[in-house]
């Protein structure tokens, strides 16, 4: 099932969320294959990084929280308000097979 992560970090992090970056980008390739989209979230500026929106197919939603307690932007202290919802992807259509 597909889940949709709408992460924001916590004011102030941008140093911590760069210094991790390398270690988020690994912890992302463990479910590389199972991904959507994703990316950063970002300021009005279109610059600043401000979160992270992804959706990652996942077996259960205990198993996506699972995920995302362990993602070093989680454990690192960057990652602050988060939401994950169930998500059905409709567009754009999927030839019939």
């Amino acid at each position: 099932m597909l889940f949709v992560f709408h992460i924001l970090d916590k004011p102030g992090t941008s140093e911590q969320r760069l210094a991790l970056r390398p270690a988020q980008y690994e912890h992302l390739g463990k479910v590389e294959d199972r991904m959507l989209t994703g990316g950063p979230l970002l300021a009005e500026d279109g610059k600043a990084m401000i979160g992270s929106l992804l959706v990652i197919d996942f077996e259960d939603r205990m198993a996506a929280q699972a995920w995302l307690d362990e993602a070093p932007f989680t454990t690192g202290g960057v990652f602050g308000e988060a939401s994950i919802q169930a998500y059905a992807q409709n567009w754009p259509r999927k030839a019939a097979g």
